[in-house]
This record gives C-alpha cells, structure tokens and sequence, in this order.
C-alpha cells in the first residue's frame, strides 16, 4: 500500500466517492449532496478551509484502488485565537486494515511536523462540519452534519499513541415513542414571563433571515467564548451554513428570545435530511429534487444543533423556555430529537436536559497526540 496526495481530478472523485465504496450498503451510511461534495474540498468554496493550509491523503493498495482517505489542516484562526500549534484530520475513512490505518496517520503527523505543529487533533470535518468517531450508538443511522464509523477506527489511533481529548454527548427524546413533556413545566412559560414582561420569543422570520443569522452569529461568539474548542466564528462561516440550511429550516424549529427587542438567546433545531438523502442518494438531478422537498414536510426526525444564551441572561432559564417553545410547537409530527453535540463536562446543560427528560444515547470521542 502507499499513500497519494489528490491532486487531480480523478484522484478527487475518488477521494469524494470513497465512503459510499466502503460503506454504501450499511444501513448507517448516509451519501452527502454530491453536487455540492464534489466541489467542498476547494479553499475558494469553503470558508474553514479559506483560511487554512491543508492536503487531501488517499492510501492505494497494491491494486491502486483507493482505500482510505483523510484531510489534514492548519486552521490559522484557531491557532491565532489560542497560541498553539496544533494541526487537525478530518473526512477520515478506511478500509479495516491496520497497515491502511496506520499510513494515513503517519503522514498527517509527518505533514503537521515539517509545517512546525506539535500537536494533532481530530477528527473534526471542516466540510461535512461535524465532529469525532462515534464510540457508542453505532446502531442508529447518524442525524444530518453528524458522522458515522465502524468500530475499529478506535484501535487505528489508540495503537498509534493517541488520546481521548474530548467526549461529546448525544441525547434524544422521542414523542413517538411516549416522550413528554415533565409536569413541571406545564405552567412554566407563564410564570417567566410574568417575572420577566420584557422578554418576547418568536420564530425565525424568514423575511429577515440574514438579520436572525447576524443574531445567532453575535450571540454565538460570547455565549459560547469558554467551550473547549471554541474558535470564534466568522460571519462567512455562518452564512455558509446558513445557506446549507436555508431549504430545509422549519420556522417551528428555530425560535429567538428577545429582551426588547434585542436578541438575547437562541435555539436552531432542523429535519434531519439524512433520511431523505439515503433515498435518493445523495443526487439532486430534477426528479430527485422533487422527490426530497415533497418528502421534507412528511419528516418526524429532528437536530437540536445549537442553543445560546447571552452571558447576562444565563442561568434564568431561557433554554428552558426555547426549548418547550420547540416542543409545543412540534408536538404534532411526533418529533425524535437529537440534541448534539453536548461537552461532556457541560454539567450545565446536561442537567438541563436530564431534568427535561431526554435520555443519552450516543456519544463522539475527538482524540489528541503529542507530535
């Protein structure tokens, strides 16, 4: 086996359509939209990647058929924000074969080393934008911008020196399967905003959706300053998901909390598109497209993807009021909502589910080595 760098165009298509040969038949693989794939991997099409340097890996068998793949890069505004040197792999998959494994984590280091980095961190996917192998709930096919492996990913990078970095949670409650709502909270809205008459909570307005994007931009930045790993986040990289979402957000599932008017807190939950994506394919040819936007309305499975509070208005229960807004509101589909990805020392906010009563169900590892 050897290790390429993509540089050409067929070495990209392989290196895009290498997960669905791997995994296209497991019922936990879910393909991306191929139109937008294909072109992800470009810095001049992703804002991530804009600001970094990175190289794509391919490892080739005796046969050159491709068999791993992963990203390596050396994203600038995190180094800058934190004064490290730490370089990351993403978009990592192979075949399960420990020689295959071992080649693409020996060149990413090697490449990380000779740019002067000195310590590695992943997998974190700058273009899928999700976050760790998934070490338990193996079973359950993976919500929208969530990953999904097999086992023996694990053992490639704990053999290699690597670990555990951070754990991240995924809970889940499901109004299909008799989920509801604690008694307790039955009132709860009532009281709030009797105790706080300045406060307003409203949907997403999709006539001003480019200001409740700058909104959920702002608060993100200073709600979230001290979570581990956090970057503080360009507009572009937010309108660059915003624009991901734009076709698939459910007003009902995406509220805004105001004080006078002012943006205080968010919720952005979405539809999990993956299940529409595995029927299709991942192709948006005509008949495709027309097959997923009528089958987008009819979706029950939903993503809690972020909630902030801005620091003033913390431990007041806001999240709380967003997140029985969201309920209420989608108590009618009989939602499964995934509520990810949770730190694992957030004590905060795992209480504060726990005490809603979803239940943890999955969990992602990001692993770290010294270089």
């Amino acid at each position: 086996m050897r290790i390429v760098q993509v540089k050409t165009k067929k070495d990209m298509q392989s290196f895009v359509r290498l997960p669905q040969y791997l995994y296209g038949s497991n019922n936990c693989y879910i393909p991306p939209i191929w139109m937008d794939e294909k072109n992800a991997y470009h810095g001049k099409n992703n804002p991530i990647l804009r600001n970094s340097d990175f190289i794509l890996l391919l490892v080739l068998d005796d046969q050159d058929i491709p068999v791993g793949r992963t990203i390596v890069y050396i994203d600038f505004n995190h180094n800058d924000f934190y004064k490290v040197k730490m370089g990351f792999f993403g978009a990592f998959e192979c075949i399960d074969n420990q020689e295959a494994g071992h080649l693409l984590i020996e060149a990413s280091q090697k490449w990380l080393k000779d740019k002067g980095m000195n310590i590695i961190r992943g997998p974190i996917h700058p273009v899928a934008e999700n976050w760790g192998f998934i070490i338990k709930g193996y079973e359950t096919p993976p919500v929208y911008m969530s990953p999904w492996n097999p086992s023996y990913y694990h053992h490639f990078f704990t053999s290699s020196g690597y670990k555990k970095g951070k754990d991240l949670l995924v809970y889940e409650a499901d109004i299909g399967k008799g989920y509801c709502l604690p008694e307790r909270f039955d009132d709860f809205i009532d009281k709030f905003l009797i105790r706080y008459p300045h406060i307003s909570i409203r949907r997403l307005d999709m006539k001003r959706i480019k200001q409740d994007a700058r909104a959920i931009w702002e608060i993100s930045n200073i709600a979230l300053a001290d979570n581990w790993g956090f970057v503080p986040l360009e507009l572009s990289v937010m309108e660059d998901m915003l624009k991901k979402l734009r076709l698939i957000v459910d007003p009902d599932a995406v509220w805004m909390v105001e004080d006078n008017g002012n943006p205080v807190g968010f919720c952005l939950g979405f539809p999990d598109i993956n299940i529409l994506l595995k029927k299709i394919n991942g192709s948006m040819l005509p008949f495709s497209w027309i097959r997923f936007l009528s089958g987008l309305k009819k979706l029950r499975d939903y993503r809690l993807f972020g909630l902030a509070v801005h620091p003033n208005w913390q431990g007041k229960a806001l999240d709380a009021i967003m997140y029985i807004h969201l309920y209420k509101n989608l108590l009618h589909k009989k939602v499964r909502m995934e509520a990810n990805y949770i730190l694992e020392d957030n004590l905060y906010i795992k209480n504060a589910l726990e005490k809603l009563g979803m239940v943890h169900t999955k969990t992602y590892r990001i692993y770290e080595k010294s270089l």
